[in-house]
Order: C-alpha cells, then structure tokens, then sequence
C-alpha cells in the first residue's frame, strides 16, 4: 500500500482545514464587493460534480445513509448558515453583509465536522466517510444558497 491509513486520515484533517480557512478567508473578502446571482449559484453547481465519486464501488454507501445525510445538512447545518446571512443593497449594487457571528459559526460547523467524522471513520472506510460527509455539506449549502438567491431576487425586484 503506497499510503497507509493513518496518513490518509491526517492528510485529510489538514487538508480541511486549510479549505476551512480558505472558506473563512473568501467569505470575508467576499462582502468587500458586489455579488451577483452568477456568484451565488457557481458554488453549489461546482460542488455538484462531486457526485461523480459514486462511480466509484468503493464510495457506495446504503441509500438511506445518504439521505439521511444530505438531510441532516439541509435541516440542522444550513440553519446557522442562511439565519446568520444577508444580503443588502448599497446604492444599485447587492453586498453579501457579514454577521459578526458568522465566522464563529463556521468554525463550530467545522469543529463539529470534525469530531464526526472521527466518529463515522471508525465504522466505515474512508472513502465511505467521504461521501457522507459530502452529501453532508451539500445538503447544507443548497437551502444556504437558495435563500440568498431568494434576497438577492427580492433586492432585484426592489430596484426596478
């Protein structure tokens, strides 16, 4: 075996992290400029070709595992997100406005990842880890964004 399992698990915590960082970075620049529905939408329709993992054997998990998953993210771990999100328009622009909370509720999102995925790895292989926990984070970025599509619509209509 070229990795062993060990380094896997510890590569994949750090590379979280650093996207967890990275995550935290672009939504704090990301209020310093306009937004734009092209802006909103890329995000998950990038993310959504993540599905292409289950083409692989190793990454097929019960049906009911991924439902339950991708439903935990869109009832319990998108709440936080979409209430702590707004959008607001200055003169004919739309602005993501930053919660002060907002960067302290990624990283309980991400602490609380984390201490999960710990949890499940005991119980599946990694590559089975992977795909719930991203039916996971889709599951909450869809509600996230379809109701800052919905502000964003709604800031639209108030301009014209």
């Amino acid at each position: 075996m070229l990795f062993s399992t060990t380094f896997i698990q510890v590569g994949s915590v750090v590379v979280s992290i650093l996207a967890g960082l990275m995550l935290i970075v672009i939504r704090l620049r990301a209020g310093k400029k306009p937004t734009t529905l092209r802006k909103i939408i890329i995000p998950p329709l990038g993310m959504a070709t993540g599905f292409m993992m289950f083409a692989v054997p190793y990454t097929h998990i019960p049906w009911i595992w991924g439902l339950s998953a991708f439903g935990t993210g869109m009832l319990i771990f998108s709440f936080p997100l979409v209430v702590t999100t707004r959008l607001e328009r200055v003169e004919s622009d739309i602005y993501v406005k930053r919660s002060k909370a907002f960067i302290f509720i990624l990283l309980i999102l991400f602490a609380t990842r984390l201490f999960m995925h710990g949890m499940v790895e005991q119980y599946l292989s990694i590559p089975q880890t992977g795909a719930i926990f991203y039916l996971l984070a889709f599951g909450m970025i869809i509600p996230w964004r379809l109701a800052m599509v919905s502000d964003y619509m709604r800031l639209q209509k108030i301009q014209t």
